[in-house]
């Protein structure tokens, strides 16, 4: 997994490892980080290959600069009008839903402005650090477009029914503070600390938390948003009688009994085909 990257990389995602942890920093400053079809790709196959390294157990993602995503590049957007969106949706090598699939917790540091697809991309993450002055907007409707890749099956799950559609309709800008008592974020930071933040919050997921029943659990919540009571009650007595032939259970009490810290296994990498 690549080590620092230098100040100057023109890499679209710069990867650097902090311990367990994987930071990806969008890397398109210029434009406040707006999305492309190739920084896309360089960010996808970045998680790809954090899903098959032991070594990580958790990841980090924020922008470079001012900015954490502004959402798409208006110039591909007008590219993509002119030469076949339809194509350009179906025709993509991984779903641009890949992040709700990555079995590692993921951590949104959002460092400034994250807008319509930039947004959606911090809602794929499973906990959001945001900054008191960072501006979120859904911006869709502003633009003629609609609530795109997901977003009006995530946005009323976080916020609620009225608030995501205040939140779809307007466009309206909601900054740290009114985004935390939403919902939107989980945590505010100084701008500051907010990177830093993130990394040491995911750090201890990684140092305490059984990198198998982290991902299962992701797995569980995701499945029973659709699922009755009772389903969920059943899933889980079945995945609860599978955790107790693991290694994970065994060292999770023994180190809690001997007060050392937990030495769980690393999570197997997953088949490209899985």
């Amino acid at each position: 997994m690549t080590s620092s990257p230098p100040p100057n990389s023109t890499d679209l995602v710069l990867a650097e490892r902090r311990g367990s942890v994987l930071l990806l920093t969008l890397n398109r400053p210029e434009r406040l980080n707006a999305w492309t079809n190739a920084l896309e790709e360089r960010y996808f196959t970045h998680l790809d290959a954090a899903e098959d390294d032991p070594a990580v157990r958790a990841i980090v993602v924020t922008g470079m600069g001012r900015g954490f995503c502004a959402g798409a590049d208006l110039s591909d957007l007008e590219r993509g009008a002119s030469e076949g969106v339809e194509a350009a949706l179906r025709d993509r090598p991984r779903p641009r839903t890949r992040p709700l699939t990555v079995r590692k917790p993921m951590i949104a540091a959002i460092n400034g402005a994250a807008a319509g697809l930039g947004l959606v991309e911090a809602l794929y993450c499973d906990v959001r650090f945001a900054t008191p002055t960072a501006k979120l907007t859904t911006a869709f409707a502003q633009r003629g477009l609609i609530a795109e890749y997901g977003i009006s099956w995530i946005l009323p799950r976080l916020v609620g029914y009225s608030t995501a559609l205040d939140l779809l309709l307007s466009g309206r800008v909601v900054l740290g503070e009114e985004a935390l008592r939403l919902r939107l974020v989980d945590r505010l930071s100084d701008p500051s600390q907010v990177v830093d933040d993130a990394v040491a919050y995911a750090d201890d997921l990684a140092a305490n938390s059984s990198p198998w029943s982290m991902a299962t659990i992701k797995a569980q919540v995701q499945a029973d948003l659709d699922s009755s009571f009772d389903d969920a009650v059943a899933a889980a007595e079945e995945l609860m009688i599978e955790s107790f032939s693991r290694p994970d259970v065994d060292e999770g009490v023994r180190s809690y009994q001997e007060r050392r810290a937990a030495a769980f296994p690393a999570l197997a990498p997953r088949s490209r085909t899985a």
